[in-house]
């Protein structure tokens, strides 16, 4: 049972539970009679011992760990509730005293959410910019077609220049040592991509077909595997071809057989035309955007750290589980990359915390303008939801609980009000 509730932080609550002698006891005694049969008194045949005589031999205290892991979840929860709390995490547990005479004393230190204000949301301002489609924005599409419809030409009567395609072998030697990861065949490359290092590129163009020769680099001060990192290295070259991609000409055959257009002008209209629409699709994007990150800043409050860490965490682990579906686990890809859990925590932080505060916005929205989601409503949510997953509405009911679903209906309808309301001026 709950027996204080003091305030020591805002936002943070120690709570003192206890659990009587005769409840403590009763899961003693649980303890026991599930464990017996477990335990080697001489004397007696195996699970017969009393437990008199097994306290006695391993020392009083025997079950209690044990008793005490039975209780504590549903004793922390109960108090919890008790003291009308809604925790943002799981509340750190003392137990502070133990023994048959005491029962069981906890001190629960809780994290609460916090009580936030929310200025303003209606009404809200933004600019609205489209981008113009230019010219050039055209071509540049259209360039993407040429180059999809290209042929590749394979090379024999020059040396290889920039924009060729070359297929070379290479080795990489430190201070006259090959280096791990410096070493490959028959790899292609295309010139002037800066796909390599600095200088690696520069240094193929001018060679021609089974040409054997060194090229001298040196790795940035910021490469990734440090043994590497701002040392002069040697790479010896084999080159085996030299291509290039030949685009098609820009005419009306060329648009018949590859759309269905007739001609290059039906094409570069219909081209611009969705470039407008993305343009537009992409402005939309950004006012919504900058509704929201209005909202944020509306918000007045002291916010735990903890759900920003959580929120974090959140991320990271579905990072995580999105490189796993790739055939990458988490060491291999911050090995790769360079970078370290640290620092991979400290690119979501932004977004974490963007994220934490809008939801406490959006929630004490609703709290404050009583957004209410209908029967009905509630029943088109689940069959979004059942649809999407091609399963049968009662299926989703099962794992999704309705107070829950109806809150993040209720959330989104405070989205759409907003927005709604805002004043959106064309720049």
């Amino acid at each position: 049972m709950l027996k204080s509730k003091n305030q020591i932080e805002t936002n943070k609550w120690e709570l003192e539970v206890e659990v009587s002698p005769e409840a403590f006891e009763e899961a003693v005694q649980k303890v026991y009679l599930k464990q017996k049969s477990k335990i080697s008194i001489p004397g007696f045949r195996p699970g017969k011992a009393p437990r008199k005589m097994i306290e006695t031999q391993y020392g009083e205290g025997v079950f209690y760990e044990d008793a005490v892991n039975s209780i504590y979840q549903q004793t922390i929860e109960e108090a919890v509730k008790e003291a009308e709390l809604t925790l943002v995490t799981a509340p750190e547990v003392e137990v502070t005293e133990v023994g048959r005479e005491a029962g069981v004393k906890f001190k629960a230190t809780c994290i609460t959410k916090p009580e936030i204000k929310l200025g303003d949301v209606k009404g809200i301002k933004v600019t609205k910019t489209v981008n113009a489609v230019t010219d050039e924005m055209v071509e540049h599409e259209i360039g993407h077609m040429l180059e999809r419809g290209s042929r590749k030409i394979d090379v024999d009567d020059r040396p290889a220049q920039n924009g060729d395609t070359v297929v070379i072998d290479f080795e990489g030697f430190k201070d006259g040592k090959a280096f791990e990861g410096g070493k490959a065949e028959k790899y292609s490359l295309e010139l002037g991509s800066g796909s390599f290092i600095p200088g690696f590129e520069d240094q193929v163009v001018g060679h021609s077909i089974n040409d054997e020769f060194e090229i001298n680099v040196t790795f940035p001060e910021d490469y990734q595997a440090k043994e590497l990192a701002g040392a002069p290295v040697v790479f010896k070259i084999k080159l085996h071809e030299i291509s290039y991609n030949e685009l098609p000409e820009l005419d009306d055959d060329f648009v018949k057989d590859t759309t269905d257009f007739e001609t290059v002008e039906e094409l570069r209209a219909d081209v611009r035309k969705r470039l407008e629409e993305h343009a537009e699709e992409h402005a939309q994007a950004d006012v919504e955007s900058a509704i929201l990150d209005e909202v944020i800043s509306k918000v007045e409050g002291e916010i735990p750290e903890v759900m920003y860490e959580e929120r974090v965490n959140e991320m990271v682990e579905d990072f995580a589980h999105r490189l796993s579906h790739q055939g990458i686990d988490m060491n291999t890809y911050l090995q790769f990359t360079g970078m370290t859990e640290d620092s991979l925590r400290t690119t979501y932080r932004e977004q974490a915390e963007k994220q934490v505060k809008l939801r406490l916005a959006l929630e004490q929205y609703v709290k404050d303008n009583s957004v209410e989601v209908s029967d009905e409503e509630l029943e088109e949510e689940y069959k979004k939801i059942a649809d999407q997953y091609q399963m049968p509405v009662e299926s989703v009911k099962q794992y999704i609980a309705a107070d829950s679903l109806k809150f993040d209906a209720a959330v989104q309808k405070a989205v759409d009000e907003i927005k709604a309301a805002a004043v959106i001026e064309n720049a």
